[in-house]
C-alpha cells in the first residue's frame, strides 16, 4: 500500500512539472509516465484518464492549501484576525504558486478551469469541512450550521479573487473576516487594534 501510494504522489509531483513548464494542453499521460519511468497504461490505471489525472492534482493541491488555513487559523485566538490571516495567506500563496498559474493562465488553461468554477464541488466540500471542523473545534461557542453556511460563501469569495484578483490582499481579507464576524456575531477588530462589536460597524 504505501509503494502505490508513492507511486501515485510521484505520478502527481511530475504531471504538476510538466503543467508548468508546458501547460496542460502539452502534456500528455506517456509523458508523465516518461518522467516516472513506468508504462502509460500505469498512468492511465491510477487515474483513469487526463481529467481524473487533473483532479487528482487539484484535490492535492487543495489540502496543501488547507494545512496552511489550518495553520493560520490557529495561529489566532480572535475570530476575525483568524480569518483575515487565513485569507490572507491564501490568496499570497496562490499568487506565488506556479502550478496556479499555469492553471489560470498556462497553454490549455482553459481546460483546467473548471476544476476551479463549474466542477469545483469536490474542492469546495474538501475546503468546507476542513475549515467547519477546524473552527467548531478552537471555537466550541459557535453554531456548526452557521460556520457552514457562512465558510461556504467566504470560500466561493475566496477563490473567486484567486482568479481575478482586484484588491489588495489585505482589504480583500478584512472584508471577509469582517463579514464572518458580522455574521457570527463576533468580535471585530478595530483600526486602533482593538475591537468593536458587530453592530457598530
Amino acid at each position: 500500500m504505501h509503494q502505490r501510494r508513492r507511486l501515485h504522489e510521484d505520478l502527481l509531483d511530475a504531471a504538476a512539472g510538466l503543467i508548468i513548464e508546458r501547460g496542460f494542453r502539452g502534456v500528455r499521460m506517456q509523458d508523465v509516465a516518461d518522467a516516472v519511468g513506468v508504462s502509460r497504461q500505469t498512468v492511465y490505471n491510477e487515474f483513469g484518464d487526463k481529467w481524473g489525472l487533473a483532479q487528482a492534482l487539484n484535490l492535492r493541491e487543495n489540502e496543501r492549501y488547507l494545512d496552511g488555513v489550518d495553520a493560520a487559523l490557529s495561529d489566532h485566538a480572535d475570530l476575525y484576525s483568524a480569518v483575515a490571516a487565513a485569507v490572507s495567506y491564501t490568496l499570497r500563496t496562490a499568487a506565488d504558486d506556479p502550478l496556479k498559474k499555469a492553471t489560470l493562465t498556462g497553454e490549455g488553461s482553459g481546460d483546467l478551469l473548471p476544476l476551479m468554477t463549474t466542477r469545483a464541488e469536490p474542492v469546495l466540500f474538501a475546503a468546507r469541512e476542513r475549515i467547519v471542523s477546524h473552527a467548531v473545534r478552537q471555537w466550541p461557542e459557535l453554531d456548526a450550521a452557521e460556520v457552514a453556511e457562512i465558510a461556504d460563501v467566504v470560500i466561493r469569495l475566496t477563490m473567486s479573487h484567486v482568479m481575478l484578483p482586484t484588491d489588495p490582499v489585505e482589504v480583500v481579507a478584512e472584508r471577509l473576516a469582517r463579514l464572518v464576524a458580522r455574521y457570527l456575531r463576533a468580535p471585530i477588530r478595530s483600526e486602533a487594534g482593538g475591537s468593536a462589536s458587530p453592530g457598530s460597524l
